[in-house]
């Protein structure tokens, strides 16, 4: 030591109130420490001695073993003050510790420290007091570790414990593991029961694990003692439903009957929309009255589906006439149906049926939400009400405290630019754009439609560059509707480049694309290649459709003469797609141009017969032909 120099002892602080503090926490510790005096037990009556021993392990957990592990957490220090307290390390103080709102690792560091201790072994309630706090704090490997420990143990194991651990790994997203766990119990710990099967089929479903859940119920009925209960059937008729084996699903629902199981309303509901799905509305509509027969009464959701299923096979007044029956019964409808059938009401063309729904929400007690002014908006475009009543309404959304989403301007956008208010839908959308939305292919697709129509092709090629650099890439249809348009004004070319361009850029042509690739082909008289590129594009697996075999066919009546779109006709009628009604006005002006009348009014009967009626073109196609005759000086006098 060199002389002369004053040695300090090492302190935290030096500061009087620091260490005043200090020592005031020393002495709250060693209290915390003292075992209460004996002097202090004899005044105590016999008793309350005797329950106060009874309840010791968890009476010192609260009063002071639990602020020994808030302050020192799991370690040497908490591990003496365990002996200190004289704490019997139990089954019963493990999961007392485990619900201590202490930091996760303090857990796990105690449930280790427990496992080692001679004279004790965890049991499964003690692991799965760890595993539910494991999943709490989302601490997913050592879930894993735990469980696998508990399997590797010699606890036995519950059907009810074995469904938990299935329902904890099918939150954590561990399903493979979840089946694993499943097959491992079960082997050696556990003879599952109907509601063990239904906790790994409900998981399965929920992650859409469909065909497996067939497998588990099939395992299940081999079992022997483990028969499917309704809560199986339920899961097994909604799994199947969802992946179309609507079939089975059905002979299922049959097959609980037969057990003698009633099926739930959620049952009846999943199968009353498969009927639907099917086109089998008689059983539907028998369906609903065996649920009354038999006690089952219908909930919301049966409602929706039932008049979902008739509004999409166009029975829109049955629909109507069972919601207004619902409401005299004092049913009370939620949002989801009545925006089903203002949607339903929309389609028909019953906009005032639509509205007055609408208005009567108030009423029902039942809230708009967006869906719901969404769906109104759509129902006054596609009834052709003012374009104000939608301005209208748009405002009356926003003054609600309804937000409008993406898909709302979309349908403004789509609905202004159909009756011709182009400006009003540019300026839609920048609104757009100001509210910070992503840009919408959709919505620059009507006005890039609307804008061609207008024969405003820079401006719409403008916003077809816009949307390319705002969002890097544009969908098949907006490329389409741009293609279309460049080949309409005569600039084949550049449609050309844009087919081209969307197939380097990964975004493959649909059917539309090609279609209008076609069509610009085929205005610029080059039908040869229009007919390969109808080659190109089966050979590429997109499907041809009735307008792609139109497109040609139109071509060959106005380019090959008679013969060939005579032809390409018969090819139709031949093939899968049969031809329509523009499909014979094609080939009647054939006729009509080249003054073949017999072989127009021959067309004329065969489109009657098979159900088309005749139109303007129709009509104005026949009467080129008798004018042909008359023109035709071999046939005067005649």
């Amino acid at each position: 030591m060199v002389a002369g120099m004053v040695v300090t002892k090492r302190a935290i602080s030096t500061l009087p109130s620091l260490c005043q503090r200090i020592k005031q926490t020393d002495k709250e510790i060693v209290k915390m420490f003292l075992i209460p005096s004996q002097e202090h037990e004899r005044k105590i009556s016999p008793k309350v001695r005797k329950l106060s021993r009874i309840d010791h392990p968890v009476r010192t957990l609260d009063e002071r073993f639990v602020r020994i592990l808030k302050i020192f957490k799991w370690g040497p220090d908490a591990e003496k003050a365990f002996e200190v307290l004289k704490l019997k390390l139990d089954h019963r103080l493990v999961r007392e510790v485990l619900k201590v709102e202490v930091e996760i690792n303090v857990k796990i560091q105690f449930f280790k420290w427990a496992g080692k201790r001679r004279n004790y072994e965890h049991d499964s309630s003690t692991y799965m007091a760890l595993m539910h706090c494991l999943h709490e704090a989302r601490f997913v490997g050592e879930l894993w570790k735990t469980v696998q420990d508990m399997v590797r143990s010699t606890c036995p194991i519950s059907p009810a414990e074995l469904s938990e651990i299935v329902r904890i790994l099918g939150n954590a997203k561990m399903v493979n593991k979840a089946v694993s766990t499943f097959y491992q119990i079960k082997g050696r710990k556990c003879k599952p029961v109907a509601s063990t099967y239904n906790s790994l089929i409900l998981m399965l479903m929920q992650e859409g694990h469909h065909e497996k859940v067939h497998e588990l119920y099939n395992e299940m009925c081999n079992e022997g003692n483990c028969l499917p209960d309704t809560l199986t059937y339920s899961a097994l008729i909604s799994s199947l439903g969802k992946i179309g084996r609507d079939d089975f699903a059905i002979k299922l629902f049959d097959e609980m009957k037969e057990n003698g199981l009633y099926p739930t309303a959620k049952i009846y509901t999943t199968v009353l929309a498969i009927y639907f799905k099917l086109g089998r509305v008689d059983k539907a509509l028998e369906l609903i009255e065996e649920m009354k027969e038999k006690g089952c009464t219908p909930t919301v959701y049966t409602y929706t589906e039932l008049i979902r299923g008739l509004g999409k096979i166009d029975r829109v007044d049955e629909a109507y006439a069972i919601f207004l029956s619902m409401i005299k019964e004092s049913f009370k409808p939620d949002v989801v149906l009545i925006n089903n059938l203002i949607n339903i009401l929309g389609k028909a063309g019953r906009l005032s049926d639509a509205l007055k729904l609408f208005q009567a929400m108030d009423s029902l007690q039942c809230m708009p939400n967006v869906v719901t002014y969404n769906t109104v908006l759509k129902a006054l475009f596609q009834s052709k009400a003012p374009a104000s009543e939608a301005s209208s309404l748009l405002e009356k959304m926003k003054v609600n405290g309804i937000i409008p989403t993406d898909y709302t301007y979309s349908i403004l956008i789509d609905g202004f630019c159909k009756t011709n208010r182009v400006e009003k839908a540019l300026l839609l959308l920048e609104e757009m754009d100001e509210k910070g939305f992503p840009p919408c292919p959709a919505a620059y697709c009507s006005l890039i439609n609307a804008l061609g129509k207008a024969k405003r092709y820079e401006a719409a090629n403008e916003l077809f560059q816009e949307l390319k650099e705002n969002s890097g890439n544009s969908s098949a249809r907006v490329y389409a509707v741009m293609i279309k348009h460049f080949g309409k004004c005569g600039r084949l070319g550049e449609a050309i480049a844009l087919f081209n361009e969307m197939k380097k850029l990964g975004c493959s042509p649909d059917v539309y694309a090609y279609n209008a690739l076609m069509s610009g082909m085929v205005r610029a008289g080059m039908i040869d290649e229009a007919q390969t590129l109808l080659r190109t594009m089966e050979e590429n697996g997109c499907t041809p459709d009735i307008n792609s075999h139109n497109i040609i066919l139109n071509g060959l009546a106005r380019t090959g003469g008679p013969k060939w779109a005579v032809e390409m006709f018969t090819k139709m009628k031949h093939s899968k797609i049969k031809p329509d009604a523009v499909s014979y006005n094609t080939l009647l002006g054939c006729f009509s141009r080249a003054g073949m009348f017999e072989e127009a009014v021959r067309l004329m009967k065969e489109m009657n017969q098979n159900g088309f009626n005749y139109d303007l073109i129709t009509y104005s196609s026949i009467l080129e032909a008798v004018g042909k005759i008359d023109d035709d000086p071999t046939l005067t006098n005649v």
